[in-house]
């Protein structure tokens, strides 16, 4: 009999749902974008996204059912994000999570939004195939190398010690005017430039230490922008881009080759273009990798498996 968990995310600025069956069957996956909404301040405002959490989690919640093809009361459990994220947004998720929890009778499941992007390899592979496994994690908030070893068995090797990478794509496609959120601004913009045309700072990649940095980078940007006003803004993203995936295709394959470790785990779309193809099966897709939903639901059976088996939660390594 298939174990069957509803998995809620509202950690930022996406409301989704998804219902998976035995943490491999993705039954449905909805998700709400606010990216409109966000758009004209250039990044998320943490009131306006929870405002919009509230207004449509109980529509995307119903529909992730409905396309499942399910009640409630077939659920085994229900899991939601708990953090790292927004304070105010995954209180939306995280207690509609615990009230349908309550209301049905069913185990709620709080899972860590990081170890959700550590785990989703699992949705398409199997943890012999996977594990030991090197996860980059790429995202607006977090940079960060994990080794894992099994389920609930991992450590962080580095993590960015000033911005994130993601948080450097918004800014640096701020300065050039390319609008939010700037990962995908820059990346389509970058298709038409040279990413040999500017040399810009590749930093940390000769410290021996697997931690990241791109403030300077970011800086770098800025003070060339001014210097050059009428640079090609292609060449500059590209550029940009480049100088970002080498400092994390660098570092993460230095890991990889200290451990001794063939399964790369990648979070961020320009690494699927430019890291080797034969990094091994535990890559996922670029929409696996962004789709949140089924990320946390899951995750949610890996935990819920874990603590039927004697681990818990306050066991697990922190990740944010």
């Amino acid at each position: 009999m298939a174990t069957v968990i509803l998995g809620l995310e509202t950690s930022c600025d996406e409301t989704a749902a998804a219902v998976v069956a035995d943490g491999r069957d993705i039954l449905s996956n909805v998700i709400s974008s606010q990216l409109a909404l966000h758009r004209p301040y250039g990044g998320v405002v943490p009131e306006l996204a929870s405002r919009n959490h509230l207004a449509n989690i109980r529509v995307v919640t119903e529909q992730a059912l409905a396309e499942a093809g399910l009640e409630i009361a077939a659920l085994d459990a229900v899991a939601a994000t708990y953090g790292p994220g927004l304070a105010s947004s995954l209180l939306i998720g995280l207690n509609t999570a615990k009230g349908i929890a309550l209301a049905a009778g069913k185990p709620f499941v709080p899972v860590n939004h990081l170890a959700a992007h550590l785990y989703s390899p699992l949705i398409t592979v199997t943890e012999t195939e996977i594990f030991p496994l090197l996860s980059l994690i790429v995202s607006g908030g977090h940079t960060m190398m994990i080794h894992a070893t099994g389920i609930g068995e991992h450590r962080i090797l580095g993590q960015t010690l000033d911005d994130a990478a993601g948080e450097a794509f918004d800014k640096v496609a701020k300065l050039m005017g390319l609008g939010y959120p700037g990962g995908p601004a820059i990346d389509r913009t970058s298709s038409d430039g040279d990413p040999a045309a500017i040399r810009f700072p590749r930093s940390m990649l000769d410290d021996p230490s697997d931690d990241f940095s791109f403030s300077g980078l970011k800086t770098a940007v800025m003070y060339y922008l001014r210097d050059h006003p009428d640079a090609s803004v292609a060449d500059v993203a590209a550029s940009f881009q480049e100088a970002v995936v080498d400092v994390l295709v660098g570092k993460l394959v230095r890991a990889a080759d200290r451990l001794g470790i063939d399964q790369l785990a990648r979070f961020a779309r320009a690494l699927h273009r430019q890291c080797s193809d034969d990094c091994g099966p535990g890559i996922s897709p670029v929409a696996e990798c962004a789709g949140p939903g089924h990320g946390r639901a899951g995750c949610g059976i890996v935990v819920g498996y874990r603590r039927r088996t004697g681990l818990r939660a306050g066991k697990e390594p922190l990740l944010g």
